[in-house]
């Protein structure tokens, strides 16, 4: 068992590198890049996939959401990995190590970079801590780390989207469902506690689009917006 200083170095380092990782703020970068100048100065003033689609450019919009899924995915993977050669130097060891993954401390440290990560893209120290909202980042985190539960959140978003006709309804209610769906496939693992502690962070910087829905000015997909609203995917 490897001793407890190597264990928090690599916690540390996940931690660092997850948030560093997650700070990058793509949705700014890029509009900047495309010549559309500051996405803050516009729509809601976030720098997630949804605001960038107020521009009218889908294709960096589309660039933004998997870009900003695919930094999580990214720290998990280069945490694990990295956790993994560090506790288990033995390279005879890696297929034994491989097969308990799912509870190993390995494993637990590409968590903590994919939900560091999160915290990064939704609180960037580069823009005095105002970023996006988290859901494309969070399910670039699923998709890397738990597929099962990845895959389980878009058929609960697409089936919460069918009925309600609200993307940002459907993101909370397949976001409420990820902790629960986590426990259920991996009740001893720590995927469960982080997705709920995510969850949490999700639904306060939604905390705009939950007050828009309680009154029922949220708005609708398909709908025509009135103003600078529009279908939201996720941010």
């Amino acid at each position: 068992m490897p001793g407890a200083t190597p264990i928090l170095a690599a916690y540390a380092g996940a931690v660092t590198l997850g948030y560093l990782l997650g700070s990058i703020p793509f949705g700014l970068v890029i509009t900047r890049l495309a010549g559309l100048g500051d996405i803050r100065a516009i729509g809601s003033g976030n720098i997630g996939a949804t605001n960038v689609l107020r521009t009218g450019r889908r294709d960096l919009a589309l660039a933004t959401l998997l870009l900003d899924a695919g930094k999580a995915g990214l720290a998990f993977l280069i945490c694990w990995q990295g956790a993994l050669r560090l506790l288990t130097p033995d390279p005879a060891r890696d297929a034994l190590v491989a097969e308990a993954i799912r509870t190993s401390d390995a494993y637990s440290i590409g968590l903590v970079g994919g939900a560091f990560a999160f915290v990064g893209h939704c609180f960037p120290v580069w823009l005095r801590f105002k970023g996006g909202k988290g859901v494309a980042t969070f399910i670039g985190l699923l998709l890397f780390a738990m597929w099962k539960v990845g895959l389980a959140f878009g058929v609960i978003w697409l089936l919460s989207a069918a009925l309600f006709r609200m993307s940002s309804l459907a993101g909370l209610a397949a976001t409420l469902a990820t902790p629960v769906v986590a426990y259920v496939l991996e009740p001893t693992g720590d995927g469960w506690i982080i997705t709920g502690v995510l969850a949490v962070l999700i639904f306060w910087r939604h905390r705009a689009n939950i007050s828009r829905i309680l009154n029922g000015t949220e708005p609708r997909i398909g709908a025509k917006k009135k103003s600078e609203a529009s279908p939201e995917p996720p941010a």
